[in-house]
């Protein structure tokens, strides 16, 4: 009779086991996959920007140190990849300053044009800024997420009984992604 009930018990704890192992990957694979998400939003707004620059360029040709800084932003940006397994506080940082860089080059940008009424109301111009002004929102809910899929892991994973089996198989809390310290001034808008 004893060893029925402890095979009960070791049965119900190796099913517990598995139960909760299950559930960490899934957390875990849902913030690798918000992560994706997010670099998705980025690179939307990467692959938007020689359009907007070459539609500026026709109309602003002698504002070339903006245009070059924004190709320059973006060329910065594109080149620091960072994969979702092993993702560091480090590695978010990284990746926010480079994609910080494109966002106040094309903040410069879009204030140039406020100088060209010809470019303002020239449609390619206008569809151009209402993309990257709605990548720039996506952006921000694909961080949303990441930042939700990240919380609902570490949670899981510092919870007991579960800490124990996180322990075990090397399940470690995962970086939230924060703002940049510079975004909390004001940005300065030269003309």
């Amino acid at each position: 009779m004893k060893r029925i009930l402890l095979l009960a018990v070791v049965a119900l704890c190796a099913m517990t086991s598995c139960s909760t192992y299950n559930g960490m990957v899934e957390k875990e694979e849902a913030v690798n996959t918000a992560w994706a998400d997010v670099e998705t939003q980025y690179q939307r707004r990467a692959d938007l920007i020689p359009n907007l620059v070459a539609t500026v360029k026709g109309y602003a040709a002698h504002e070339q140190s903006t245009l070059e800084a924004v190709v320059e932003a973006r060329a910065a940006a594109t080149s620091v990849h960072v994969s979702a397994e092993g993702l560091t506080a480090a590695d978010i940082e990284a990746y926010s300053k480079a994609q910080a860089g494109v966002t106040s080059a094309l903040g410069r940008l879009l204030a140039v044009a406020e100088s060209y009424p010809e470019l303002k109301a020239n449609e390619n111009f206008i569809e151009l800024q209402a993309q990257i002004e709605g990548t720039e929102n996506r952006i921000s809910v694909a961080r949303t997420r990441f930042n939700d899929a990240t919380r609902a892991y570490n949670v899981a994973t510092r919870r007991f009984p579960a800490n124990i089996i996180a322990g075990m198989f090397g399940f470690g809390q995962k970086p939230y992604f924060a703002a940049d310290e510079a975004s909390a001034a004001a940005p300065a808008v030269e003309f």
